[in-house]
């Protein structure tokens, strides 16, 4: 039995809660998992005092980089990235890692979508910078696709991963996006509930293309994802990822292990539990 949490701030309507109960009920551990929504002005405050009261915790926006410091340990993952999303605390020693590229990766496998090749990611922001990592390590031709006003951030993510992968990505507007690729990945909130009649791509990119992955998961099928229906590609929406990375957290935690069938029943219980779609 051990004692967990999700910090962030806001936290809203959290899915963690509701996936970590699932998840302690097939690993049978006994544990727990609540919120601690901690404001920006009392992180440093309240943030080291959870290192001695829990045996670990997840870490959301806007804490993935401010909790570094806190810590003793990286993974390489999370070091690689610059980003903490699972803290695993051990003998009072507290070691960081990241499980949102598991998830994706995961996630992926489940579809059936190979991660290589030609790949367009759309977006520029914190998922959007962990897959293109990814894509990197993978050794992927990666084109990173964004809004005018966005071109800096696809930018700093472009040199990152040269200065720390010695891999090429290309960046360019939306507007610019032509032909086909093996995997399109829709990496924004575009196209999310409640605006759900909104697609960050031309349908005719992602009939070109050979998989589809959008991040999103409410609603399940996005327009990106009916695009990619219809055209009858390999395609995934982003609640596996999502059950995934709170899975791979509590490997870490628990040293336990959990199957696809295992992620696939919690994902329909996360999902009943998503607000109302159109």
């Amino acid at each position: 039995m051990g004692k967990f949490a999700l910090i962030g701030c806001p936290l809203g309507h959290s899915l963690s809660p509701i996936i970590h109960k699932e998840l302690f009920k097939i690993n049978g551990s006994g544990s727990t998992y609540r919120l601690n929504e901690i404001p920006a002005e009392s992180f440093e405050s309240q943030a080291p005092r959870l290192l001695g009261e829990l045996d670990g915790f997840n870490v959301t926006i806007p804490y993935k980089t401010d909790i570094i410091h806190l810590l003793d340990e990286l993974d390489y993952k999370a070091e690689l990235f610059g980003a903490v999303n699972t803290v695993k605390i051990t003998n009072g020693s507290a070691k960081g890692f990241n499980t949102d590229c598991d998830g994706f990766l995961r996630s992926l496998k489940s579809a059936g979508i190979a991660l290589g090749g030609s790949v367009l990611l759309c977006g520029s922001g914190g998922v959007a910078r962990m897959i293109a990592f990814e894509c990197a390590c993978a050794r992927c031709r990666l084109t990173i696709a964004v809004r005018p006003a966005d071109i800096p951030f696809a930018n700093k993510i472009k040199d990152e991963i040269k200065e720390k992968l010695s891999a090429d990505a290309k960046v360019i507007l939306l507007d610019e996006v032509r032909g086909g690729f093996d995997l399109v990945i829709n990496g924004t909130p575009v196209g999310m509930f409640p605006n759900t009649d909104c697609c960050v791509l031309g349908e005719d990119i992602i009939k070109n293309s050979s998989a589809a992955f959008d991040v999103i998961y409410n609603p399940g099928e996005t327009l990106f994802l009916k695009y990619a229906a219809h055209a009858g590609i390999k395609n995934s929406n982003g609640l596996s990822m999502l059950v995934w990375q709170a899975a791979v957290a509590q490997e870490i935690w628990l040293g336990c292990e959990f199957s696809q069938s295992d992620i696939d029943k919690i994902a329909k219980t996360a999902n009943k539990a998503l607000p109302a779609k159109k």
